[in-house]
């Protein structure tokens, strides 16, 4: 097999970490692991194995036809059987095949509104689902929601999946006590509900003033960033809660913090629990998408109703006042990754699914 992953940019977020990682993996079981990124690369580029035949195509805007073109000699000249497009890549992949026919396409969903799939625009979607060869999703909404809006029926649900990183350049330290830090690993996004976590931060000053909260995620300077930034100052959490911006050294960062958490009102499957995950760390999350499915509540980490801070807030606190069971905790969700997200584990589901489907009617 001869396959490519394509992704708009390598700025760290999860779709951009799951494309990365399936050229990585791919690239140690077949023939060609390719990696095209298309509009801009950035810090993920350095996660890039060199194994992995990489691309940056500089494109400009959605019709540029001198990027197609280069990316269509890429593919015909590597003999590229498939090509892997995750979420809006697929109209690029989709003037490709216009021209060289004999190319595949796998589309990876990655959405993170799986709480809001009724108000997503399913037309572009229904069309270009006519050209897919099969649909890779990150939780079983979305699956469905494949089933029911697109015209391919081979679609597949995998779990995302992490591995440790590295030669990571560590760089970033976190500011605060030592033993006392609580991480939240999200872009500055609205579906993130960084809000949820400031008034859930507020909530446990009273109890526990010592500790601080760090926000890494990259920061896209937009109303909703301001508003954040806004509200922070607003109600007096400098020096208590701390925003990093985008950052590289992701197990250094995670490394440093003694309680990991997702504070969102709607997410896929996110990389960043897994990370958490990865480096046995205790977490507090919200009922949303699969977090669910990975983080069975008091098992092996804290699960509380989305948009509800108070519960948040109580729930770290329960795990600040119980160092044996926040510990318990953070080793329980480890043995949870290992065992069902592990990267062997994805690849063999992967590889085996594009055999059953490469005899298929579609594509």
């Amino acid at each position: 097999m001869r396959i490519v992953q394509v992704i708009d940019s390598l700025e760290a977020g999860g779709a951009e970490r799951i494309a990365v990682n399936y050229a990585n993996a791919l690239s140690k079981r077949v023939e060609f692991s390719g990696l095209v990124t298309t509009r801009a690369e950035g810090n993920l580029k350095s996660q890039v194995e060199g194994k992995v035949n990489y691309l940056f195509l500089k494109k400009k805007h959605t019709l540029d036809f001198r990027a197609v073109l280069r990316f269509k000699r890429y593919c015909k000249s590597n003999h590229v059987t498939y090509i892997h497009a995750h979420s809006t890549s697929y109209f690029l992949a989709i003037m490709v095949k216009v021209l060289y026919p004999k190319v595949k396409i796998i589309w990876h969903d990655h959405n993170g509104n799986s709480e809001f799939l009724e108000v997503r625009e399913a037309v572009p979607l229904n069309i270009a689902s006519i050209f897919f060869k099969g649909i890779l999703v990150v939780n079983n909404q979305l699956k469905a929601w494949a089933h029911r809006e697109l015209h391919c029926s081979n679609v597949l649900y995998i779990p995302n999946f992490t591995n440790p990183e590295t030669n990571e350049n560590q760089y970033t330290e976190l500011l605060g006590n030592s033993g006392k830090k609580i991480l939240s690993l999200a872009n500055l996004r609205e579906q993130k509900d960084h809000f949820m976590l400031l008034d859930a931060a507020i909530l446990l000053r009273e109890k526990h003033p010592d500790w601080s909260f760090h926000l890494v995620g990259k920061d896209f300077e937009d109303d909703y960033s301001e508003k954040v930034k806004t509200y922070l100052k607003a109600k007096g959490l400098e020096g208590y809660v701390f925003i990093y911006g985008s950052r590289t050294d992701t197990a250094h960062v995670i490394s440093q913090a003694d309680i990991a958490v997702l504070s969102s009102k709607s997410e896929g499957l996110p990389v960043a629990l897994l990370e958490y995950g990865l480096y046995h760390k205790p977490v507090v999350v919200t009922n949303v998408g699969e977090i669910p499915i990975i983080v069975r509540n008091r098992q092996n980490g804290l699960v509380v109703p989305a948009m509800n801070s108070q519960a948040f807030a109580e729930a770290l606190s329960e795990l600040i006042d119980n160092p044996a069971f926040k510990q318990k905790m953070g080793a329980s969700l480890h043995q949870t990754i290992m065992d069902h997200h592990s990267e062997s584990a994805a690849m063999d589901q992967y590889l085996n699914w594009i055999v059953t489907i490469s005899n298929g009617k579609q594509g």
